[in-house]
C-alpha cells in the first residue's frame, strides 16, 4: 500500500487531521459514493486483505452509521457513529468510535465536497479527543490506507462516468 501522492494530509490544529483529494468527477457522483452502501463497500478499506463487510448508513441527522471490516484471516474491526449534519451534496458531519477504541475516544468527522470545472475536491477533517490521540493515529500510517481507498474510489467514479 502506498500513497500515490494524490491525497494531501495536514494537521490544521493539535487535535485534527485534514485529508484532501481531488476527483475527476462531478460532486453528486462523489457524494453518492460516500452515502450509498453498495458503493462505499467497494472502496472504503485500506489493504486488500481487509474488506468492508458491513456498511449500514441511516442518512439523517441523528441516524446511525456502522462499518465492520473483516480481514482475510477472520479478524474484525468495527466502528459506529452518528450523523450530525447532512447537506447533500456538499457536506457530511458524523461522529466515529471504534469498537476497540484505539483512537482515544469519539472523533468528529467533517467531509465537504466542492466542485469546480467538473472536478470535485473532497476535504475530510477528523477531530480527535486529544493531541496524543491524533499523533497516535498519524503513527499508524493511516494515510496509506486512505490513499488506497481513494484510489479505488477514483476507478469506481471513472466506471460510473463511462456507464452514462
Amino acid at each position: 500500500m502506498k500513497n500515490t501522492g494524490n491525497l494531501k494530509i495536514a494537521t490544521p490544529s493539535d487535535r485534527e487531521i485534514a485529508m484532501t483529494r481531488v476527483f475527476e468527477a462531478p460532486r453528486q457522483s462523489v457524494f453518492d459514493a460516500f452515502i450509498k452502501p453498495e458503493l462505499v463497500k467497494q472502496w472504503l478499506y485500506g489493504p486488500d486483505d481487509w474488506k468492508l463487510a458491513v456498511c449500514e448508513l441511516d442518512l439523517q441527522p441523528g441516524g446511525k452509521l456502522r462499518y465492520e471490516w473483516r480481514h482475510a484471516d477472520g479478524r474484525n474491526m468495527g466502528m459506529s457513529g452518528i450523523y450530525r449534519e447532512i447537506t447533500p451534496p456538499q457536506r457530511l458531519v458524523h461522529s466515529e468510535i471504534f469498537d476497540e477504541d484505539w483512537t482515544g475516544g469519539e472523533t468528529l468527522v467533517t467531509t465537504t465536497f466542492d466542485e469546480h470545472d467538473g472536478k470535485t475536491t473532497v476535504a475530510m477533517t477528523v477531530r480527535y479527543s486529544s493531541c496524543e490521540s491524533r499523533d497516535g493515529v498519524l503513527k499508524t500510517g493511516m494515510e496509506h490506507g486512505m490513499a488506497a481507498g481513494y484510489d479505488r474510489l477514483e476507478k469506481i467514479l471513472a466506471t460510473m462516468a463511462a456507464a452514462r
